[in-house]
Order: structure tokens, then sequence, then C-alpha cells
């Protein structure tokens, strides 16, 4: 990357420059979640490819508890001028962050937004939107049919996986009164937990017709739907693109991925970190990443 792609890169987010290298950090639950482990490789590949980037650290979070958090962002360095987090909408993780911004960091959301905190952006795809068009491809896939649905949530304490839970659940009571969900367990993206759940819901509705996995925990429906070979297999939604989940479509197993894209969420991040750095205001103006619809014919190389 170039400083003539660069300075064209902040044009297009009307984000001034900053003067100086700035020194980033960023902190992911990453733990065995294939999205968060992409996200943090573009990130740190992005950010070391930009001039503009003196330093980029990446703090893997244990867990997405505030106290762990709070333990984290002990660690931050004095140097920071600038944190990228992902985290829960939670009275404590408000405070924290807020403490961060008073401090003079700057702050962007990545993923799952906390409004309410003083970050100068959020950088993600509409959450809610995201739920309503699973929902949507589920009745178009089932062509009228009634019954049941099962839903897996990641975790409710994640404002994303609550957005797109409510956005679900609104489509189909508007559209789809005829599919109703029958289970709908949080699994805080435990793939043993999300495997568990789908053998138990096909068990107890061995005609279920689909199953929306709306965080992590993807690897859990996955196996369970191998193992209990139901007679016809449910349609199987989820999110993001990872290694396993083009498996998942090559092989007939997941009807449609919906991708955050985590490349273009590492790229946008590190873009509107720096130009908050540069800016007085203290928000700067919205952009929503569209999601990607993924099936097995278009499944991109990267």
């Amino acid at each position: 990357v170039d400083d003539r792609q660069v300075t064209e890169l902040f044009r297009r987010f009307h984000d001034a420059l900053p003067s100086k290298p700035a020194h980033l950090e960023f902190f992911l639950p990453i733990g065995s979640n294939a999205f968060m482990v992409d996200l943090a490789r573009h990130i740190e590949d992005y950010a070391a490819r930009l001039p503009l980037v003196a330093s980029c650290r990446i703090h893997s979070l244990a867990g997405i508890s505030p106290s762990t958090l709070q333990g984290a962002v002990e660690n931050l360095s004095l140097k920071a001028n600038g944190v990228g987090v992902i985290a829960v909408d939670h009275p404590r993780t408000r405070n924290i962050l807020r403490e961060l911004v008073e401090a003079g960091i700057r702050l962007v959301t990545l993923v799952s937004d906390v409004p309410a905190a003083p970050r100068s952006a959020y950088v993600g795809i509409d959450n809610r939107v995201a739920g309503r068009t699973a929902a949507l491809l589920m009745g178009r896939f089932l062509g009228g049919r009634s019954g049941h649905l099962a839903m897996v949530v990641g975790s409710r304490s994640y404002r994303g996986h609550e957005e797109r839970e409510m956005g679900f659940r609104s489509v189909l009571s508007e559209e789809f009164p005829n599919l109703t969900i029958s289970s709908a367990v949080e699994i805080n993206d435990e793939p043993e937990v999300s495997y568990t759940a789908t053998m138990k819901a096909l068990h107890n509705e061995p005609e279920l017709l689909g199953i929306y996995c709306v965080g992590a925990g993807r690897s859990g429906v996955a196996k369970a739907l191998l193992e209990s070979r139901p007679r016809t297999k449910p349609v199987f939604i989820c999110h993001d693109l990872t290694r396993e989940t083009r498996g998942y479509l090559v092989d007939d197993l997941c009807d449609v991925v919906i991708d955050q894209n985590a490349r273009l969420i590492a790229e946008q991040s590190v873009i509107r970190l720096l130009g908050s750095i540069a800016s007085s205001a203290p928000y700067l103006t919205k952009k929503f990443i569209e999601p990607r619809l993924i099936f097995k014919e278009n499944v991109p190389v990267q």
C-alpha cells in the first residue's frame, strides 16, 4: 500500500490524515472462533502495510465478560492513540470504554456495537438487517411449508447477536407465520453446547425444517447434522465465511452463509481509527458494511 492509495482510502471515507504515525491496539475475544482469528490476521496484515501505523497490537481476550476486558485494558500501552474493541453491551463495559476515551484514546467498536459508549465509529454490518435477511432466505427456501425451526444463539450479551435474533423473529412474524421457532438455545459460542442443542432439537423434531445459527457454534450444528443424518436435511443458515463454512457450503451441509467480511472490517477499523485520531470531531459518519450472501456457487477466493 503506497501513500497515494492510503490518501485515496481516507478521501473515500471523508476522514483526515493523522499528522504522525499512530499506535493502535485491538481487544478481540478470539478463542477458537475462526472468524475472530481471520479478523485479527487481517488487522495485523493491513496495519503492517500502512506507513501511518507506527505499531498495531492485538490483545486476545479469554472471554467476553467486562472483567476480562478490564484486565486486558490495564495492559494498554502508554503510547496507544487508538483502540478497537469487540465487547458486550454492559454497564461495566460502557464505563471501561468511557474511561479510555476520557484518557485521550480514540475508540471504535467492531462487529457488535456499544452505542452508549463514546466511540468515534462502529465498524460492521447492520446486525438487525442481517437477521431479517436470514429469515427472508429461510422462508423463501422453504417455499410456503409449515413447521418448526431451531435457533442457535451465540450470546445475547452481544448486542449484535441480540439484534440478529430480533430481526429474524420480526420477519418470521411479518411474512412467514407458518414457521415457528420451537427451540432457541444460547450457547455462548461453544461448539459442544451447540452440538448438544442441535442434536436435541433434531431428536425432538424429526421433521425440523430449518436451523439458524446466529453467531459462532456453527461447527456444532454441522457435526450434529452429519451424525444424525435426518431424512430431510433442515435448511441451515449461518454467519461468517471461514475455511470450515466454505466446506459446509460445497458439501451441501449449509445452504447460505451471511458474511460480514472480516477483511473489510479489519481495513475499515484501521482507517476509521486513524481518521478519528486526526479529527477533532467526537463521532465520524456512520457507514455500515454490506453483508455478503455466499452460496456454494459464488464462494469467493478470499
